[in-house]
């Protein structure tokens, strides 16, 4: 199987709005991230595959602000990203295992809270809105605490999208959904990708990952051993692909 490794073309026709430079995260004597150089234009969606360890976590981490690289920087449309400003929040949102969701407090008080976080004016209108998105509707005034995982699942989602970020970035979104709560995850990204957001998702499950990327890349021990547009990729051979280059025999 022939596989291009040229990246995919989406980020010189668009404006660049993520980039990472020689991003490297240290912990210890032990190198998670290691020297990674990235570039995502609008309406790029980023699948980020690879086996536990490789510090996919850690790239995404950096990338929403969380983790402070060891060296390098990351630029949110041209500007680098400075932690001791809060502006720079605004233009991301992040969908993690934490979820960031208050247990005692509702659906709709969870994403009024954070909506007066980001300064937002407009909470009335936004937030039913938001929570009809991810099929919430009904369950505006339930604690977290009463929601399955996928209800809380898809409540994080609209936390993470209620400021209209630039950039969403997501870890493992998947894992623990029922069908119901994977179509809906689905549906809401394909908008988002359609909508000109800029996308990056870490993920094990590769056949969602290729179904909804524009660009894949392969991150080993720290290293992007492989990244290509996903029009490149014969999509039924590509689970073998993937373990050769986790086994570093391509």
């Amino acid at each position: 199987m022939e596989l291009a490794t040229e990246s995919a073309p989406a980020a010189e026709a668009t404006q660049t709005v993520i980039e990472a430079r020689a991003l490297v995260r240290e912990y210890g004597p032990v190198v998670a991230v290691d020297g990674i150089d990235l570039a995502l234009g609008e309406g790029e969606f980023l699948a980020i595959f690879g086996p536990n360890g490789a510090g996919k976590s850690s790239l995404l981490g950096m990338l929403g602000g969380a983790l402070r690289p060891t060296s390098g920087e990351v630029r949110i449309r041209g500007v680098p990203l400075d932690f001791s400003a809060g502006a720079w929040r605004r233009r991301v949102g992040v969908l993690s295992h934490k979820g960031f969701l208050y247990a005692h407090l509702t659906a709709e008080e969870n994403l009024r809270f954070y909506g007066r976080l980001f300064g937002l004016k407009d909470l009335d209108s936004r937030i039913p809105e938001r929570l009809a998105r991810v099929g919430l509707t009904n369950r505006a005034r339930f604690e977290v605490r009463q929601l399955s995982h996928g209800m809380r699942q898809r409540l994080s989602l609209a936390r993470a999208l209620l400021h209209d970020p630039d950039v969403v970035l997501l870890d493992e979104p998947f894992t623990g959904l029922d069908p119901s709560a994977a179509s809906v995850l689905r549906d809401v990204l394909r908008e988002l990708r359609d909508g000109y957001r800029t996308v990056v998702m870490v993920t094990h499950n590769l056949s969602e990952g290729l179904a909804l990327a524009t660009r894949v890349t392969i991150q080993v021990e720290g290293r992007l051993a492989w990244e290509g547009p996903t029009t490149s990729l014969e999509r039924e051979g590509f689970e073998g692909f993937y373990h050769k280059v986790v086994e570093g025999r391509t």
